[in-house]
């Protein structure tokens, strides 16, 4: 089983990508493959709402990072995404690839059906459950399971590895990852 994660954050390896990295552990442990994504290191436009992807079935703005890293999204069996908060929401990286992606998946219904999602944030005080909403949305409208936790999939730290320090943060990942890898096999 391969998993996906695509982090959000403008800050490569800082805490959002801290946290994917646990929730992959319970995912490895079960022997399941992992690989990260970092839009950090990727330019992804938003989207143009032309909807030539009806006809084409993919974005026909090729110019960017976007159809390379949606492919590998619809080859995964599980999608992991991770955004810091930005205003009480997902960063903007985040949020031109996830609208990018709803756009074209909309376009070929079924493409993302039966796959397991988890959305997790990294938050300095507020508006975690909008960033984890907004990514949960996301796995809703394209027919995936959305996998859960023992509380919501957030932790608190503002500097790069700040969220080291949210241990019941820590273990909230880590359960995820165990309760995705659960849910994968149920799947297989």
């Amino acid at each position: 089983m391969k998993i996906l994660g695509i982090n959000g954050s403008s800050r490569k390896d800082g805490n959002t990508a801290l946290l994917m990295r646990e929730v992959f552990k319970g995912l490895e442990d079960a022997g399941m493959e992992t690989s990260l994504i970092q839009l950090a290191d990727h330019t992804i436009e938003p989207c143009r709402a032309c909807f030539s992807c009806a006809k084409t079935g993919s974005c026909v703005f090729g110019q960017d990072d976007f159809n390379e890293l949606f492919d590998l999204m619809t080859k995964a069996d599980g999608i992991l995404l991770g955004s810091p908060v930005y205003s009480a929401d997902v960063s903007a990286r985040m949020k031109a690839f996830l609208e990018r992606a709803a756009v074209v998946a909309d376009m070929r219904p079924g493409l993302l059906r039966h796959k397991a999602g988890a959305a997790v944030a990294a938050v300095r005080r507020g508006g975690a459950l909008a960033a984890v909403d907004a990514m949960n949305h996301f796995f809703l409208n394209h027919e995936m399971f959305v996998v859960g936790s023992t509380y919501w999939n957030m932790a608190y730290g503002q500097m790069p590895g700040d969220v080291l320090s949210d241990a019941e943060g820590l273990d909230n990942m880590r359960n995820l990852g165990r309760n995705m890898a659960f849910l994968l096999q149920r799947l297989a």
